[in-house]
């Protein structure tokens, strides 16, 4: 069976195409891959005005956007999804949204793979004076399994998102569109990722696992931009779109544009899962205009890849704990600027 959401107009915005296009959207706040990490998704909502210090939205008409991979590898992503709904019905009330979408680790957890679920993650779910479980499983194993089925609190959840959206004149989702999709229509692929989601037999030559797809495809983050140049463009003339946004492939520590300011990379590394760095950024779009909020303060992105990214780097890596994740970034990049680089 498909599961469709569908949205009620809010007043001042124009809802376009259903469930997946907004136009008339004043400010727009951009969350990457949070990975459990609760504590961090909290201090970047509280920088950006989203929620307050009791955790309620404040934001106001403000549209919030997670790229997806809410779940695994951190300690607390139930707390973050119980968040994020929590969320989502007072934003709608204030005149605002907010939109999670599907990441790939969203797709694994709802097709049994655990292979990135924490204990702590699991204990989360336990209840109780529940039964041992089974030999080999942990604690809350069973009851996490119920959860994430298809009539589970988070199962439905996440199964009733969108992979990708269009606010205004920027497109986000969670990995990138390969050429194998770069003429399907948003609505055409949020449909068969719902499809597949739903009935695990149309998996096989699908969409949700696919490496060219939209969950996995890392071509927009990591290759080469003149080879790739021609596929944005064409993504971004199909979708009627002048920027895409996405999350998946790590950003080094900063939100990083990429052709021409055409791609903007929003993972940062959020979750303190891999060092012991602080990474506290997202993306913001007011008016039309996107900046980068760094630990709180606003920052200019950068115009090209060279001289300017320096400034923008050193400037971000200014605001954060001493020593800066972007140190080892920005001393290579000085270096090839020393050579007569600017790319």
């Amino acid at each position: 069976m498909m599961v469709f959401l569908v949205f009620a107009p809010i007043a001042g915005v124009k809802l376009c195409a259903a469930e997946d296009v907004w136009t008339g959207v004043e400010r727009i706040v951009a969350v990457g891959d949070v990975h459990g990490d609760y504590e961090h998704l909290v201090v970047v909502l509280r920088f950006a005005g989203i929620i307050d210090d009791q955790g309620n939205w404040s934001g106001g008409r403000t549209h919030l956007v997670q790229t997806g991979d809410i779940l695994d590898r951190g300690p607390e992503p139930r707390k973050a999804m119980d968040l994020l709904m929590k969320l989502e019905r007072q934003a709608k009330e204030a005149g605002g949204h907010v939109h999670a979408l599907i990441g790939n680790h969203e797709t694994l957890n709802l097709l049994g793979n655990l292979q990135y679920v924490s204990p702590s993650d699991y204990a989360s779910f336990q209840v109780e004076g529940s039964p041992e479980t089974e030999p080999g499983r942990p604690r809350g194993y069973a009851e996490r399994q119920r959860q994430f089925g298809p009539d589970g609190r988070y199962g439905k959840w996440i199964r009733s998102h969108n992979t990708v959206i269009r606010i205004n004149d920027t497109v986000f989702l969670h990995g990138g569109i390969g050429p194998k999709y770069a003429s399907y229509s948003i609505r055409w692929i949020n449909d068969r990722v719902r499809e597949e989601l739903s009935d695990f037999s149309r998996l096989p030559g699908g969409i949700v696992m696919d490496q060219e797809g939209p969950l996995w495809y890392r071509g927009m983050a990591k290759g080469d931009e003149r080879t790739l140049g021609p596929l944005v463009v064409a993504v971004l003339k199909n979708f009627q779109a002048g920027r895409i946004v996405i999350g998946h492939t790590f950003a080094d520590g900063a939100v990083t544009p990429r052709f021409g300011g055409q791609v903007l990379m929003i993972d940062v590394g959020l979750a303190r899962l891999y060092d012991t760095f602080i990474r506290q950024s997202c993306l913001v779009i007011e008016n039309g205009i996107p900046y980068a909020l760094h630990r709180g303060t606003r920052l200019e992105l950068p115009s090209d890849g060279g001289k300017d990214m320096l400034r923008y780097l050193q400037a971000a890596a200014a605001l954060d704990p001493q020593p800066s994740s972007l140190e080892k970034r920005i001393a290579l990049l000085q270096s090839r600027l020393a050579t007569g680089g600017n790319q």
